[in-house]
């Protein structure tokens, strides 16, 4: 009889393992489909800029235009997320990202890119705050850990196929951008669904609530200044592939294959990904050492590449920046879901970024100008210094505090 108990409470918990992970899984998903649209306009690029004729300056711009938007939504969709819930704050994000579908199937002018582009960030940064936050919800007490893990790599992962994607219909369709932007729609409509079978939750507030420049406890300012401090160098390093990757490959390397650049971009993302799955068992100041480690690497290789026009370079290069921004996030991630309380999690995912996607807007569009002013080696050159630079600051913060926290 108690045998008889001992089995059927076992088997209980198994059956509560599997629910959740699935659940974990599941509203990762929702991660996944947004950030696929978040990059898949980079192999296309090249062939915007030859119908309309701007230059690579502007390109940044445009790019930056997501980071803008980006960067707007967070300040206030965690907040919002944290107080009215995660799905109440989900629907509208995923809204703009259809919206921004729209935008980019129709593009005729720079104008609407960067309204595309602008939706892109607003839908992505909904998605950084509230669905990442609704990941790890999923996973309760018990798999704050796994549920950290499979929002950073659901993140990652859609950051990759996007482009990927895009590139193979770019090489194999002669008008590809209708097509690309058709099947994102479709990935959109899966998304909702799983949206609308979230759980509604909403957390109590004590007195006046009203919205504010995002912020975290006073003891976890140190966390977040951690996981800021690698994280930043690693997505700048990714934003610079990403915006600046396609023309550097089709006009100093000579490579003008769309699959090659969104190609590229996949494999950046998968070795983000990747690298979550090897080092998942690791201590969050490992993270942080072998992240920073990782994009100094990355910033030698591409200036290997620019000096020697060697393309195969510059993907290793692409992949040593995606290592190191999947090392920084995690641990960034990580060290937010063991310490920041429920109530402010989306709200600290949104400082996270604010520190990553920042440095990522700003040096990309100063080294895309400076490029159109002199040549790509001297801007590649100088971006690389900068990052080579801010990655040795971070290990030595990380070094320094991480003890002290």
């Amino acid at each position: 009889m108690i045998d008889h108990a001992k089995k059927a409470g076992l088997s209980q918990t198994s059956e509560g393992t599997r629910v959740s992970t699935r659940r974990i899984l599941s509203t990762a998903w929702i991660v996944t489909a947004v950030f696929m649209l978040s990059n898949s306009a980079t192999p296309l690029y090249v062939q915007w800029q030859t119908a309309l004729g701007f230059t690579n300056g502007t390109l940044t711009v445009i790019f930056a235009a997501y980071i803008a938007g980006f960067l707007g939504s967070l300040l206030a969709a965690g907040q919002l997320s944290d107080r009215f819930g995660r799905k109440a704050v989900l629907y509208p994000g995923l809204l703009a990202a259809v919206a921004a579908c729209a935008l980019f199937a129709s593009a005729e002018s720079v104008g609407m890119l960067l309204a595309a582009r602008l939706l892109t960030g607003i839908a992505v940064g909904v998605i950084v705050s509230a669905g990442m936050a609704a990941v790890v919800d999923s996973g309760g007490h018990s798999k704050r850990q796994l549920a950290s893990l499979a929002a950073s790599v659901a993140m990652v992962l859609g950051a990759g196929l996007g482009p990927l994607l895009a590139g193979m219909m770019a090489q194999f369709l002669a008008y590809p951008v209708v097509p690309v932007y058709s099947a994102q729609l479709i990935i959109l409509a899966t998304a909702f669904l799983v949206a609308s079978r979230l759980p509604s939750r909403r957390h109590p507030t004590h007195g006046e609530w009203k919205l504010r420049f995002p912020s975290v406890p006073k003891h976890n300012r140190l966390h977040l200044a951690m996981g800021i401090s690698v994280f930043a160098p690693g997505i700048t390093s990714t934003s610079f592939v990403l915006s600046l990757g396609p023309p550097l490959l089709s006009k100093l390397l000579h490579v003008t294959s769309p699959l090659v650049a969104g190609g590229t971009a996949c494999i950046m993302f998968l070795a983000a990904t990747g690298i979550q799955f090897v080092v998942k068992r690791f201590s969050v100041r490992s993270l942080f050492l072998m992240g920073s480690a990782v994009i100094l690497l990355s910033m030698s290789c591409l200036v290997s590449a620019v000096m020697l026009s060697a393309p195969a370079i510059l993907v290793i290069a692409a992949v040593f920046a995606g290592v190191g921004q999947g090392l920084g996030q995690l641990g960034g991630l990580t060290l937010i879901s063991l310490h920041v309380p429920e109530h402010r999690r989306a709200e600290a995912n949104a400082v996270l970024n604010i520190g990553g996607y920042v440095p990522a807007a700003l040096l990309p569009i100063g080294t895309g100008f400076l490029i159109d002013m002199t040549s790509i080696s001297p801007g590649a050159s100088l971006f690389a210094g900068v990052i080579a630079a801010a990655s040795v600051a971070g290990a030595v913060f990380v070094t320094l505090k991480f003890n002290k926290r």
